[in-house]
């Protein structure tokens, strides 16, 4: 399994922020045993994290790529509007249910606008940049991960029982 972690944001990319977001990710991937192979971070730029997600996706042959902010309503936050421009399929019911998971901390997370789409056979999911709300929203989807994966022809991926349960019909 290879999962790569993107932080997108201005500040964190020029250096003159710390990343807590990326960190943030892949701790919740370590509880679950996810091993995430790189890391990296870009500036709130459409053309950029457009670029950067193909790389990831199509050269560096990434699983699952997960990328953390950039998902507001700023005029910089382009996040959603870069992954779906290189996005075969949109995959809607990721972002209902982090929105619906949010909900019940924030009503302001109806403004949020996490999405998640399939690039060859690559999952591509975006999260808030907020690490708390990344931990609830990871944990909301956690279990739909590993079956979205087998249906693109990734690995077979397991996760840790004690904290989240992968679903796969019974076939």
């Amino acid at each position: 399994m290879k999962i790569a972690v993107l932080t997108v944001s201005d500040t964190v990319a020029r250096g003159e922020r710390a990343d807590a977001s990326g960190p943030a990710v892949v701790a919740r991937c370590k509880e679950l045993g996810w091993p995430v192979r790189l890391t990296e971070r870009v500036a709130d730029d459409a053309s950029e994290i457009e670029t950067l997600l193909k790389r990831l996706a199509d050269e560096e042959g990434m699983d699952l790529i997960l990328t953390t902010g950039g998902t507001g309503l700023g005029p910089r936050d382009v996040t959603p509007e870069a992954t779906e421009a290189v996005c075969e399929k949109l995959l809607d019911g990721f972002g209902e249910l982090m929105r619906a998971v949010s909900l019940k901390v924030v009503p302001t997370a109806i403004l949020s606008r996490q999405i998640a789409g399939i690039r060859g056979k690559a999952l591509i999911v975006t999260l808030p940049g907020k690490p708390s709300a990344i931990r609830d929203c990871l944990l909301a989807v956690f279990p739909a991960i590993p079956y979205c994966i087998d249906l693109i022809e990734g690995p077979y991926l397991t996760t840790n029982e004690a904290l989240v349960k992968a679903f796969r019909p019974k076939s």
